[in-house]
């Protein structure tokens, strides 16, 4: 399990699976070079389809075709598309503004006598992953995959930091209580779930909306260390982990408890010594999800505004009081106390890309969405094709992107559509920080050790030279996508953009069958390299 990164996705195994068309006749296999078609014979392809595609950008000469013009599943190369119309939308400096206003006068004493309200504006980070250098931190093992990979490397800043200063900034405005409650003003569109995992979209996010739980073995026959993030009074998580022999099998579940939703149950074993196995993750880290995200960001400010000694009347927890929300025309500048800037929208669309936020790529969707006066997933969608095919070229019967902007399960494309997008974004202002937010091969994201873990001596001239977004999808026994697309370097010293397909690889009978068809790909990205 120590390649495969970002870009992963479970569909459920009752999942119908949507029938690829068959390999287009843009190029018959003949016309491609040996080594591909050598990978694309194997015997685990016997009933797969392919595609793919590499364009020389300063020519716009097609280099290497293989049904182009097919629809075949993304995965989460759906990303690019999501991503990159934020990019260009929003602005490559685009910074968000989280305020936080106050419905009332202050008195002398320094009692609000009021409401506080935080507006969220969309912000992915909310201050969490802000380095001391203003740069958004993320690990090539992200949390937010936790579940699916089997750890995870957590990044260094406080996820409540970002709370926290907007809290100094309130008790430093001369508030020193609040009379009445503290509200988050969510209404910045409206909320939707994707079918990528179930995820919630909401304008407020802390901590990708992730409690983060590591469990560490102590002895045997003795309970394990639990420990979480971020804790407040909204969320509680309970263990009943034992530590077991080495050697002894890892069991670990996660639930919501059936007493108290806002309790986390973590039950099972744990052996002596245990450490995931993916290269650097010391712990075993697995996640819940916040299922009220605006209630839980009000939890937790209310509390930064008691640690900066703000006390509130209201009580911390509880349902989020939107009823008490004034018009949007009610906030002015007189009356706001505190706001905080994030990083540029740049830094977010690299942590987008590099670790596969399926969060963040649904959001960016949304933000895209609107700058077009959308406000809902449905028109969000509607303004992104339009804009695909007005102001990027794209033919209509080359994309289908029903539900979501993070990929899996629905997402079509075809591989002329994707390395059409990606000839397109390097014409942009954007186009630098949208190259440089991809996986490199063999350095960092979703490509970290493609080639180096183990060394692969076919991918090895490529390392470096190679960026890609990743996109892959597992339904019951079928890999259902696997796919890479982006740039690369190549040996003549052009640049390339290509998308590389495989759909309905089967049987899949565990993670080393999706690493093997990672890796063959990682080895077609590679030949491209070379032969160009």
């Amino acid at each position: 399990m120590n390649k495969l990164r970002r870009g992963l996705v479970f569909a459920p195994a009752a999942a119908a699976l949507l029938c690829c068309p068959a390999i287009g006749a843009s190029a018959a296999q003949g016309d491609l070079p040996a080594a591909i078609r050598a990978i694309m014979a194997a015997p685990r392809y016997s009933g797969a389809v392919w595609g793919l595609r590499a364009i020389d950008l300063s020519t716009g000469a097609t280099t290497t075709s293989y049904g182009a013009d097919s629809l075949f599943f993304t995965g989460s190369v759906r990303k690019l598309f999501s991503v990159g119309l934020a990019l260009n939308a929003l602005g490559i400096d685009h910074r968000f503004e989280t305020p936080v206003y106050r419905m009332g006068e202050v008195a002398r004493d320094g009692t609000l006598r009021g409401d506080l309200v935080l507006v969220a504006s969309g912000d992915l980070t909310l201050g969490g992953r802000t380095m001391a250098d203003g740069k958004v931190a993320f690990t090539n093992f992200d949390h937010t995959e936790a579940n699916t990979l089997g750890g995870a490397i957590l990044t260094e800043p406080d996820p409540l930091s970002g709370l926290d200063g907007l809290a100094r900034q309130v008790a430093e405005s001369g508030i020193r209580a609040v009379s009445g409650d503290v509200v988050v003003d969510d209404r910045l569109f409206d909320h939707f779930r994707v079918p990528n995992g179930n995820v919630l979209i909401t304008p407020v996010i802390l901590n990708d909306n992730l409690i983060d739980v590591t469990i560490l073995p102590t002895e045997a026959g003795q309970a394990a260390k639990v420990d979480w993030r971020p804790m407040t009074a909204a969320f509680a998580v309970t263990s009943q982990v034992r530590t077991v022999a080495s050697g002894e099998p890892l069991d670990i579940s996660l639930e919501i408890s059936p007493d108290d939703p806002h309790v986390g149950l973590v039950t099972g074993q744990i052996p002596v010594g245990y450490r995931p196995a993916l290269p650097g993750v010391p712990t075993l880290v697995r996640t819940f999800p916040i299922a009220d995200p605006s209630s839980f960001a009000r939890t937790a400010f209310i509390e930064a505004l008691g640690r900066a000694g703000v006390s509130v009347a209201a009580a911390a927890t509880g349902p989020n009081p939107s009823a008490k929300l004034p018009p949007a025309a009610a906030y002015g500048p007189l009356a706001k106390v505190a706001r905080l800037t994030s990083p540029p929208y740049s830094d977010y669309a690299r942590l987008i890309l590099k670790v596969s936020h399926n969060l963040g790529a649904n959001l960016s969707l949304v933000l895209f969405g609107l700058t077009k006066g959308a406000r809902t997933i449905g028109t969000a969608l509607a303004a992104e094709r339009t804009a695909l095919m007005a102001e990027y070229g794209l033919r209509p019967d080359g994309f289908d992107f029903p539900t979501n902007g993070s990929g899996s399960p629905d997402s079509r494309a075809t591989p002329t559509a994707v390395t059409d997008l990606l000839a397109a974004m390097r014409k942009t202002k954007g186009a630098e920080v949208y190259f440089d937010a991809l996986p490199a091969l063999g350095r960092d994201g979703s490509l970290a050790t493609i080639g180096v873990d183990p060394p692969n001596p076919v991918i090895a001239p490529a390392i470096g030279r190679v960026f890609a977004k990743t996109g892959t999808t597992v339904a019951g026994d079928m890999l259902k996508a696997q796919v890479f697309a982006g740039y690369l370097k190549s040996r003549a010293g052009r640049l390339l953009a290509y998308v590389v397909y495989v759909n309905n690889v089967a049987p899949i009978g565990s993670i080393a069958d999706v690493i093997e068809v990672f890796s063959d790909e990682g080895e077609i990205s590679a030949i491209l390299y070379d032969l160009n």
